[in-house]
């Protein structure tokens, strides 16, 4: 089909150039070959192994995967560089999923949402002196380790074997979502989209292992802030009057950075998206081993504490920007609602319809921003594949079946336990059908994981009597209750009982015969409160449930004898 430079209505009608599927290859095919250089290519240089031994904690010893080879593969000899561990902690976190999800959710709910910078900031302090201290003192290659040291080990197996399941249920989103907007752009079948996605990722995560992914996360990170970036610079640069672009702001209800409403069900708040917002983003940085495997691949905490620097800069500078783009998409569609006038079918697709609308003229841009996103996703994929490889070998097969593989049976392991995830990834991904607002449904259902899974670290690093039954129940009541609000909301939502209160949308300037949906009064009081909370909220409900009812169970339980007690199990915070 012959390209065109004619502004398109819609995403149905717009389709990628030759230009663009030059830029979008061209900087997919480098990414990759980057990770292949550096992971597999230059793999046969020297490693220096990190010094352990000056570690006298007498409760643990530094793991073995069975051999240099497989340390060097899932661990890059513990020798790591920070800048590069940096980009790859950023590539954990940033999925095409925020990158479409958060403009707009400031396009529909205004900019408090912006404050998240915040809440990175604090969750990076957080979790550079309350939790890595306590991983990097007892040198875990696994985060789940510290559990078996710290409770019984079937508390080990439980959390290990829910973070395979809970990576199984979230990176179905990051494959989906680059190949949607790939599958817009470019006609293309979804499918065979996700199928090289998947294909190509798990190629350069068998072939370089850790090195592989971390070198590639440098390269797609750029790229995905390079063509949000370049989006934002250039949709500003288009408006000529920028006193009109604010004071639309205005009259539009986006500018809101001051919402102090104490009420819980109020979406967007001061209170709930810093403190909420830091909740979610500790319980994954702190103790997700996607996030713990790249802290312990440096041979310091020192260096690890840089690295949580860098990445709160670069995420909340991401951001910030990805914000600032939902108010140009606002300011662009003041006067026609895509959503409404049909020329999209969810607000998923708002921004790509953007990126066409207003900077597709320019060749390779779609491309570039394409690029970006699809990067995101492999980026998110790889990450996932590295962890959930050396969780399946380090906590499955050793902690829980208690077996201890040959240095070839555990490589085996490691790499056909990424053939099979990516084989269940792909079952999952088509089975996904078009999703409506993929950033609070994402993180309502990695937060019935992740909230659990945190609540317990706590208590075990926070609370010194916590015992193993108190933190068994304890768990079990928080990922109960958070399963109970999620789904609940979501079938609350589906019946009709619930809608999202998006801010007014215009559609005067729509042309056609296009009428403005109306508001109809829904009496959301009748719901079950817990059903209308915000979507913030339920990550602290959480891990506030296990920590409270895991400390008052192991105080009626036979309480941990906190003398007996070593002191690197317990955060530095504590027991100073």
């Amino acid at each position: 089909m012959a390209f065109s430079r004619k502004t398109p209505a819609s995403m149905d009608t717009y389709r990628f150039g030759t230009v663009d599927y030059t830029v979008f290859l061209g900087v997919t095919i480098l990414s990759i070959a980057i990770g292949l250089y550096f992971g597999w290519i230059k793999k046969t240089k020297k490693t220096v192994e990190p010094d352990t031994s000056s570690s006298d904690s007498p409760v643990t010893t530094m793991p073995n995967f069975g051999s240099k080879k497989l340390n060097e593969y899932l661990m890059g000899s513990g020798n790591l560089k920070v800048f590069p561990v940096a980009m790859s902690l950023i590539a954990s976190f940033i999925s095409g999923v925020a990158i479409l999800g958060t403009p707009s959710e400031i396009y529909n709910y205004g900019t408090q949402y912006s404050l998240v910078f915040v809440a990175i900031a604090i969750q990076g302090l957080v979790v550079s002196y309350i939790y890595l201290p306590v991983f990097t003192t007892l040198q875990v290659r696994s985060s789940y380790e510290y559990l078996g040291m710290r409770f019984h080990p079937v508390i080990r197996n439980i959390v290990s074997i829910l973070f395979v399941v809970e990576m199984l249920l979230y990176t179905p989103f990051v494959v989906y979502v680059p190949a949607l907007a790939l599958n817009q752009a470019s006609g293309l079948n979804i499918h065979i989209i996700e199928l090289v996605t998947i294909v190509v990722c798990v190629i350069y995560t068998l072939l370089g292992g850790l090195k592989a992914v971390v070198h590639t996360d440098i390269w797609q990170v750029a790229i995905m802030f390079v063509s949000v970036m370049v989006v934002a610079i250039l949709a500003t640069c288009y408006i000529t009057d920028l006193d009109a672009f604010y004071e639309s702001l205005e009259v539009g209800g986006r500018i809101i950075f001051g919402n102090i409403n104490p009420s819980p069900f109020v979406r967007n708040t001061v209170w709930s998206v810093v403190i909420g917002g830091m909740f979610y983003w500790t319980s994954f940085t702190a103790v997700n081993q996607t996030m713990v495997h790249r802290y312990m691949s440096l041979p310091s905490l020192r260096m690890a504490r840089t690295s949580i620097a860098y990445f709160v800069i670069g995420a909340s500078i991401f951001y910030c920007v990805l914000s600032f783009l939902g108010l140009l998409i606002y300011h662009m569609y003041k006067d026609c609602d895509p959503l409404t006038a049909g020329h999209i079918m969810n607000n998923d697709q708002l921004v790509p319809l953007f990126v066409v609308q207003s900077v597709g003229h320019i060749y390779g841009m779609p491309g570039l921003f394409i690029a970006g996103i699809f990067g995101a996703g492999l980026s998110s994929l790889s990450v996932g594949f590295n962890s959930m490889s050396l969780v399946i070998l380090q906590d499955i097969v050793r902690g829980c079946f208690k077996r201890q593989p040959s240095e070839k049976t555990s490589a085996i392991i490691v790499k056909s336990s990424i053939v099979i995830i990516a084989v269940l990834i792909f079952g999952s991904v088509i089975l996904l059908e078009k999703v409506n607002g993929i950033l609070s449904i994402c993180m309502s259902l990695v937060s019935i994981a992740t909230s659990s899974t945190f609540g317990i670290f706590t208590l075990g690093m926070l609370v010194p009597w916590a015992n193993t039954v108190g933190t068994f129940v304890g768990g079990i009541a928080g990922f109960v209750l958070t399963g109970w609000i999620s789904f609940g909301s979501q079938i609350a939502a589906a019946s009709g009982q619930l809608h999202p209160k998006r801010l007014h949308m215009s559609v005067e300037s729509c042309l056609g015969n296009v009428t403005a949906p109306e508001n109809v009064g829904l009496d959301e009081d009748e719901v079950f409160p817990l059903y209308r909370l915000s979507y913030h909220w339920i990550n602290p409900i959480g891990v506030l449930t296990v920590v409270i009812v895991g400390s008052l169970v192991s105080l009626v339980t036979k309480p941990t004898d906190i003398k007996s007690l070593h002191s690197d199990l317990i955060s530095p915070v504590i027991h100073r």
